[in-house]
């Protein structure tokens, strides 16, 4: 299903109930309804939002500890989420409730398989799950808890407000990921996130306009009050905001932000995006279209790499 229309979507930007499942879903669903009040058709809660992301603001001293990290990873997977389960029933029937699609991160588990835990990317409607994407690679700290994804869940899907695809947190930076979901024509990215920083907000406005497509970046905003009282690390001395956010929606045309980014508190931002005029560049630049070139490029990249990668010495040409 192609849409050609106008739709509202929504980047949440807001902390979890850390280490709680129940207290976090209760918070997903409020926000969901809120974002809907607002006009929103596509609602983007931030990576790892049920129930807890492993940041680095406290990983150090975790890291050191290693009963800490042991009881980190316990209650980590007693908040995690299994696809399917209740917590996904729940965020669907508010899907059903509102009409929305809702695009959230979890940590999910898979008792009966492995006791692994994966950085996932769910997409839900009113009909129930649509994709359900691991994150390839864990970045560094993350892969103490985290583990890695098969990469077979890359797909892009028809949904009421146009075809959504997207990758977690970092994947964004990895050009094979971002093109083999090209390759499904997104009209719409999302982007889950943990990452706050200014080099972040530049990558989404090249996502932008490399796809095409608009592009959703949900991250949270956490202050080390979200944190239970007997969480098993300290959190840095002095510290009030552990993540500030950046919430953000961008326009494939030049990458022009349409909405936020927002910082230093919980919030929506909502942009109305014309999926038509996302079209109108693809006869510029068509990523994976007549400027894709794979009838080259995947030639190149099936020989074995030249050069120092392959142990060999500069050429100076």
């Amino acid at each position: 299903m192609t849409t050609l229309r106008t739709v509202r979507l929504a980047a949440v930007q807001a902390a979890p109930v850390v280490l709680d499942l129940d207290g976090s879903l209760d918070k997903a669903v409020r926000l969901v309804h809120e974002a809907v009040e607002q006009g929103a058709e596509l609602v983007v809660l931030p990576e790892c939002f049920l129930s807890m992301y492993p940041t680095w603001a406290w990983i150090g001293a975790a890291a050191t500890d290693g009963v800490a990290v042991d009881e980190i990873f316990r209650r980590m997977w007693e908040s995690a989420v299994q696809v399917p389960g209740p917590a996904v029933d729940r965020l669907v029937a508010a899907c059903r409730d509102t009409g929305a699609v809702v695009v959230v991160g979890v940590n999910e588990r898979e008792p009966g398989h492995s006791y692994t835990l994966f950085n996932t990317m769910l997409t839900l409607g009113p009909s129930g799950v649509l994709n359900r994407h691991r994150k390839l690679m864990p970045t560094m700290h993350e892969r103490m808890f985290h583990g890695i994804g098969s990469g077979d869940d890359l797909d892009v899907v028809a949904t009421p407000v146009g075809r959504v695809g997207g990758l977690v947190c970092w994947e964004n930076r990895m050009p094979l990921a971002r093109y083999a979901l090209y390759r499904q024509a997104p009209q719409v990215w999302v982007a889950p996130t943990a990452d706050t920083g200014d080099g972040w907000q530049a990558l989404l406005k090249a996502i932008a306009i490399e796809s095409g497509a608009f592009v959703v970046g949900a991250p949270q905003f956490t202050r080390a009050s979200d944190y239970p009282a007997d969480f098993p690390v300290p959190l840095p001395a002095g510290a009030d905001v552990l993540s500030r956010g950046g919430a953000v929606i961008v326009h494939p045309d030049e990458g022009r932000v349409l909405a936020g980014p927002l910082y230093d508190e919980e919030g929506v931002v909502l942009a109305d995006c014309d999926l038509t005029d996302a079209l109108r560049g693809k006869a510029w630049f068509d990523v994976a279209g007549h400027y894709s070139r794979e009838d080259t490029l995947l030639q190149v990249l099936s020989r074995p790499p030249r050069g120092p990668a392959a142990g060999g010495e500069p050429t100076g040409r």
